[in-house]
């Protein structure tokens, strides 16, 4: 597995895959084609069906300037390596072609270029799966933040990650108006915490914080603000929920969330290597899914849980995400979006509760390994229309406002 600086990216949104991913692909490719005279960009698959909805188009059109980029979005149905793909072509002045990459926005900011060799990292984690880790772990005596710290040395680079999850929250619960789009969607965690504040029963209190931080994020995520990829940019509202709500209401220290970053880290880094973190490959469980997983594994490690609960928790996480669509209303990441991650939240810290408890009582029969591989499995199985193309599901049936 690769870094976790490769899981985690600070970037703007509303989408790692359709913003984020396409920003990166823009800079390499305008770099090494900085005497271009202009430049054409082509859509395909999910990028082309919902990249108007993300603002795929804009955020290219702005990363390559002062350069000029056509943005061409083909519906047309062909066979592609990644239902994210893009290809950039450079061209002189007399429209001859300078240059040509054809390039896979894989989820979570992560991007392949192909016939170019992977510059997104070199793998440092020799393990590949729950199962050896824990191995590892055991055989070594170190629990899971150890286990990274073994690797790699990434306090730094966490605490940055940290400090942006939380200003992303800060700003979410400080803005007001509708969000972009057609939508014409309402932000909401404002008044969500005020909700929250005045609540008088101690676990309707804990609900609305957490809720009111996953929309935050998420809002902000929605409106083209900075967040951070956790796994993706869609399901962004999970990880900082949880962290802020341990943070600044629990009064738990920076030390323990970086630690909760590294655990979540892992479980993450497994989904990306053994199945998928992109809608359009896999759905939605792959992103919230993914997500929930992340945050549970997190609850349960401020449970002071050990590695088998914390794997538990995990694994749930997943498990009752198994086979959720990605149908995006008008391609905006809102609907279902924004709700989803707050349903999310609460379900890691349900999951995280749950583990504490049940293994208690009986053994689990579902390792982390196999709900993975069911994922995968699922995703494949998924339609086409219910893989982040707006083609059907709740796209189709929740109408759009129209622009005045």
């Amino acid at each position: 597995m690769k870094s976790l600086k490769e899981l985690y990216r600070i970037g703007p949104g509303p989408s790692s895959s359709h913003t984020l991913g396409p920003q990166r692909a823009c800079l390499k490719f305008k770099a090494a084609f900085a005497a271009a005279a202009s430049m054409q960009a082509d859509l395909f698959g999910s990028l082309a069906l919902t990249g108007k909805g993300h603002g795929t188009d804009t955020i290219i059109k702005k990363t390559m300037e002062p350069i000029a980029c056509e943005v061409l979005f083909h519906h047309e149905d062909v066979k592609l390596p990644h239902p994210n793909t893009m290809k950039l072509t450079a061209f002189d002045l007399q429209k001859n072609v300078l240059g040509e990459w054809t390039i896979c926005s894989i989820g979570g900011g992560a991007i392949r270029i192909i016939g170019v060799e992977d510059e997104d990292g070199k793998e440092i984690y020799p393990q590949k799966s729950f199962s050896e880790i824990k191995a590892f772990c055991s055989c070594h005596d170190l629990d899971l933040a150890e286990y990274v710290d073994h690797y790699e040395k990434i306090d730094d680079y966490l605490e940055a990650i940290f400090h942006q999850m939380m200003e992303t929250v800060k700003q979410g619960l400080a803005s007001e108006g509708i969000l972009p789009g057609k939508l014409k969607l309402q932000r909401t965690a404002g008044s969500l915490h005020r909700k929250a504040k005045a609540a008088l029963i101690p676990s309707e209190k804990e609900k609305l914080l957490l809720s009111a931080y996953a929309y935050a994020a998420s809002e902000e995520n929605a409106g083209g603000g900075m967040t951070v990829t956790a796994p993706t940019l869609g399901s962004s509202g999970i990880l900082p929920a949880i962290l802020y709500y341990h943070h600044y209401d629990l009064h738990m220290p920076l030390e323990m969330m970086i630690r909760g970053l590294k655990i979540a880290g892992i479980f993450g880094n497994l989904i990306k290597q053994n199945a998928t973190i992109s809608g359009a490959q896999g759905g939605c469980q792959a992103e919230i899914g993914a997500a929930c997983a992340m945050g549970a594994a997190m609850a349960a490690y401020f449970r002071q849980l050990p590695i088998h609960k914390i794997e538990y928790a995990a694994e749930m996480g997943i498990e009752h995400h198994l086979g959720l669509t990605c149908d995006p209303v008008g391609g905006y990441v809102m609907i279902p979006c924004i709700e989803r991650n707050a349903v999310a939240v609460l379900r890691s810290m349900d999951a995280a509760f749950l583990s504490t408890n049940l293994l208690d009582v009986r053994d689990n029969v579902i390792s982390f390994d196999m709900v993975v591989n069911t994922m995968q499995y699922t995703g494949k199985k998924l339609a086409i229309e219910l893989r982040e193309t707006s083609l059907g599901g709740l796209a189709l049936e929740v109408p759009l406002e129209e622009d005045e």
